[in-house]
């Protein structure tokens, strides 16, 4: 009896937590161990059929650098990387649609709809609804969203599940390779989204002795920037949650998605369990 108590009230303290989030739209950027590991990807469908069935909103934006540059190199394409950018070429770009539209993404969407969900693959050439310029080669730098075509989306009670691959400036162009940090960001900004969650395999921004930090604002993160305790492959995910809060998203939140049900852990008990960021 005790343990049925202890679950009605789990569910109860929840509760304040799905009324504030429900109707609303979450981004959620799905990479790291949570994409590769069995037992998490499993964790990850279930939060999102949780989110999904209390009448929140998640939209899911996906990386595969890793798997893209397994493929390349089986098949011998050289993979460069400037300044922590994949450098893609007119090769690889094919190489890395089909990695992360096909392969990735479909996966992605089979294992929503069979935990229950209704879930829709996509990237940024469906209706051109993501466009950019040249990066670096292929690799690029978003341009335009079309908010509009993702929320129609939304508005049918569909999950989309985004490949960042932005279509290019002509019929024949083979499109970009966007960051998936950032086309999260810029989707969340796009769609107006209450939320954005960056899955990371580190418990959320650490200070110099590795202790989490619980909460950051952009004046914080600009300090923490400087004294080198915000360094490395954290820079791109805290200036890409930073410029999401910026353009009107509430808060963005880096957690572990190494750890089981990450995300409602964050997002629906009031201890949360990584770094959630705000502008002030």
């Amino acid at each position: 009896m005790q343990k049925k108590i202890e679950t009605v009230k789990t569910l109860l303290d929840a509760l304040p937590f799905i009324r504030k989030f429900y109707g609303k739209t979450i981004v959620i950027k799905y990479g790291g161990a949570a994409q590769i590991d069995e037992k998490l990807k499993e964790s990850f469908a279930i939060d999102i059929l949780m989110l999904y069935m209390v009448g929140i909103k998640p939209v899911i934006v996906h990386g595969g650098g890793k798997r893209i540059t397994e493929i390349l190199n089986a098949l011998n394409v050289k993979t460069e990387f400037k300044d922590g950018v994949r450098v893609t070429t007119e090769d690889s770009i094919k190489i890395a649609e089909m990695v992360l539209s096909g392969e990735i993404n479909k996966e992605i969407v089979n294992m929503l709809n069979q935990h229950g969900a209704k879930a829709i693959g996509i990237n940024g050439k469906d209706m051109s609804f993501m466009k950019a310029k040249s990066l670096v080669g292929y690799t690029g730098e978003i341009t335009s969203i079309d908010g509009v075509f993702i929320n129609k989306l939304l508005s049918e009670n569909l999950i989309p599940v985004i490949a960042p691959i932005a279509a290019g400036d002509s019929p024949t162009h083979p499109g970009y390779n966007i960051n998936a940090d950032t086309a999260a960001s810029e989707i969340a900004a796009a769609i107006g989204a209450k939320r954005i969650i960056f899955l990371t395999d580190t418990p959320g921004v650490l200070d110099k002795n590795k202790n989490l930090i619980s909460s950051l604002t952009a004046d914080e993160i600009e300090n923490l920037k400087k004294d080198g305790t915000i360094a490395g492959g954290m820079i791109p995910k805290v200036d890409a949650a930073l410029s999401a809060v910026k353009r009107g998203v509430e808060k963005a939140h880096i957690i572990d998605g190494r750890v089981e049900h990450s995300i409602l852990l964050e997002l629906l008990t009031s201890e949360g369990i990584g770094t959630e960021i705000k502008e002030k």
